[in-house]
């Protein structure tokens, strides 16, 4: 098990290398045994043009051999010389005003620069050739957080000329075909030439939601072509025992990358932990938490690392909330029990100067023993002993679905002023993790035929192959979850025509809606009655007018002129139940609803007070109790304080 922190001696030069000497002595005698360096250090290595220098990180490396530490090295991309802007400032990404961004931030880079491209994978080829033979560097991360703060976007011409090419291959060359699939006799945008296509930015009104659809791919497609000039570089480099990362971010659905596609050349996937940051006056809750996480662990189905894991406060400009004594550790060790097998820390020490003055670390600049190192020091005691457990596969029975084109089309359009997609996603995988049932987070294009549920929330653009693939799931005896605004778009995200919602799949939900409504702001509209006659809810956000053709009404809206319109919906389907959740609806109804779903299927439940997980692993054979809360708790005998995490192996259950 690889437990470290992220390291940047560079930073602390003015020093000098006794300071290395002793950070390192102080990590090994902590436990670590890896240290992550490199990523922004681009001009330490190539101070000019073609003047490449590793001897700084040649010590470095040499003195974490002597204090027994392994090294991932970055490629150093995220952040290119002053000098190369200089030179080439069509380097530079545009905002969708059309200004360069200045040199200064980092990643201002556009990912279309063939210029870029061509400098970047100089670098890499440079570094990795240098280090091939290097028994202590054990991975190479590409980059660093691909996308991230905005620079997923970029509108300069090169983007531009790229995009309207992107777009010729995609329609074969076909104008016509383009015009069908966008509808371009709307408006009088119909084109003649590919030449003519514009990119989306700024305009009155709005742009053409199939074009701005399209223009999504596009990004993402770019984002992962530049990843794979430097994951082709390094692999045809890079030392045997050498593997191949990228450190993803939180937020994922609302950046124009599909991830699944980004790590399919990975050895494995990484993930930046952060379960709050500069401005939050909390953390995100333990549920969005755990589902970052069932998400990382999704995207290649296989346990991950972690290589920045928050131990101290975070910030640029604004400081965000304190972690609570205990509060970081136990979001370490609630990664570990949801799929990390290794994990670095961020980072060993905060820096005096630049933009990340705020971004504290374990140690802060007065270099002293602190509370953070001391949790960090027990982590790493308290977690080793499990290793064996918390490195076997997990296997959930329940799958929340998301589908990239999808986010992006509820971007495009968000229909109620209310809605955001992570909130809606949440909604229906809260109540899961309420009842500790373990879930995948998984790209819709993923096999999900031996899960016993798949919930998909708010999945309007759907296609004839997804169609089949949840009909075949539910009539063999799965149990399907859908929340609002069902299967109303296609893939080039049109509405689907001469279909009533929800299209292709109306037969396996029993249910038609023909009509609907945003709930915005203080619009609150109460359910009821149904199935679960005398319980009442809230719902918001929006909601379908559900119709039921086979279907039975779980929850009716009680207003004055909707009252025949169902609000929760459940149908049998061949061997299976499909259910609709046709609004926002308030968790107190969807717990009583996963709760009966839980029984049908027969689900591992295991029921605790608010505030507390439980994450089984390795078969039953481990148990990691976490309490999130402020409060002490009392779980199955244990008294668990604020923040604590108790591991209970199998002899004591």
């Amino acid at each position: 098990m690889y437990l470290g922190v992220d390291y940047y001696p560079e930073q602390w030069m003015q020093l000098g290398a006794a300071m290395v000497d002793e950070d390192m002595a102080r990590m090994r005698d902590s436990g670590m045994n890896i240290i992550r360096i490199g990523e922004f250090a681009w001009h330490m290595m190539e101070p000019t043009e073609g003047k490449f220098n590793f001897s700084f990180f040649d010590e470095v490396i040499e003195k974490a051999k002597h204090h027994g530490l392994n090294v991932m090295f970055g490629t150093p991309t995220a952040t290119f010389p002053a000098w190369l802007a200089k030179a080439h400032p069509s380097i530079l990404s545009h905002n969708a005003q059309g200004q360069a961004h200045a040199f200064g931030g980092r990643r201002e880079y556009c990912f279309n620069s063939p210029v870029y491209r061509e400098y970047a994978r100089r670098i890499v080829k440079k570094l990795v050739q240098h280090y091939a033979d290097e028994p202590a560097i054990i991975a190479w991360q590409i980059d660093n957080e691909f996308g991230h703060e905005g620079s997923d976007q970029c509108y300069c011409d090169q983007c531009h000329h790229a995009f309207q090419a992107f777009l010729r291959d995609k329609f074969n060359d076909n104008i016509r075909t383009l015009n069908e699939a966008y509808g371009t006799i709307f408006w009088g945008q119909t084109y003649n030439d590919f030449i003519e296509i514009p990119i989306p930015t700024p305009t009155i009104t709005t742009h053409n939601p199939a074009l701005r659809l399209d223009w999504a791919r596009f990004r993402s497609h770019t984002i992962n072509e530049f990843a794979n000039i430097q994951i082709s570089a390094v692999k045809a480099l890079c030392g045997s025992h050498q593997q191949i990362t990228h450190n993803l971010f939180g937020g994922f659905f609302n950046v124009a990358c599909d991830q699944n596609e980004l790590v399919k050349d990975l050895d494995f996937v990484s993930y930046d932990n952060y379960p709050v940051w500069g401005g939050l006056t909390a953390p995100i809750s333990p549920a969005q938490i755990a589902m970052t996480l069932d998400y990382i662990r999704g995207l290649k189905q296989k346990n991950f690392w972690i290589v920045e894991e928050l131990m101290g406060a975070q910030g640029h400009n604004q400081i965000g909330y304190l972690p609570r004594p205990n509060q970081a550790k136990l979001w370490a060790h609630q990664a570990m029990a949801r799929g990390c097998e290794h994990m670095l820390f961020f980072r060993w020490r905060g820096m005096d100067r630049g933009a990340e003055q705020f971004c504290l670390g374990i140690l802060d600049v007065d270099n002293q023993d602190n509370r953070k190192l001391a949790e960090v020091q027990t982590f790493i005691r308290d977690i080793t002993p499990h290793e064996t457990a918390l490195n076997s596969d997990i296997h959930a029975e329940v799958a929340v679905l998301y589908d990239y084109d999808n986010i992006q089309s509820w971007a495009i359009q968000q229909q109620s002023a209310s809605f955001d997609f992570t909130t809606e996603f949440m909604r229906l995988y809260t109540p899961f993790h309420a009842h500790n049932i373990m879930t995948d987070v998984l790209s819709v294009h993923k096999d999900f035929s031996n899960y016993k549920v798949v919930v998909m929330p708010a999945m309007q653009i759907m296609d004839e192959s997804l169609a089949a693939r949840l009909t075949d799931f539910v009539a063999k005896g799965g149990t399907l979850i859908t929340g609002f605004r069902t299967a109303i778009k296609n893939r080039d995200n049109n509405l689907h025509l001469l279909k009533n919602a929800p299209a292709l799949i109306g037969d396996v939900l029993g249910v038609v809606v023909r009509e609907g409504e945003a709930l915005v702001n203080e619009h609150v509209v109460i359910v009821g009655e149904g199935g679960y006659s005398g319980q009442m809810g809230t719902a918001t956000v929006w909601r379908d007018m559900i119709e039921l053709t086979t279907a039975e009404s779980l929850y009716r809206y009680d207003d004055a002129f909707y009252q025949d319109k169902t609000c929760v919906s459940r149908n049998a389907y061949g061997e299976g139940l499909a259910y609709v959740i046709g609004a926002g609806v308030e968790a107190s109804v969807l717990l009583r609803v996963v709760g009966q779903i839980a029984a049908e299927q027969k689900l591992p439940v295991v029921l605790t007070s608010d505030g507390i997980e439980c994450v089984v692993r390795a078969g039953g054979a481990c148990e990691v109790l976490l309490n999130h809360s402020p409060q002490v708790h009392t779980v199955n005998g244990l008294d668990l304080k604020p923040f604590e995490v108790v591991h209970v192996t199998h002899s004591s259950l």
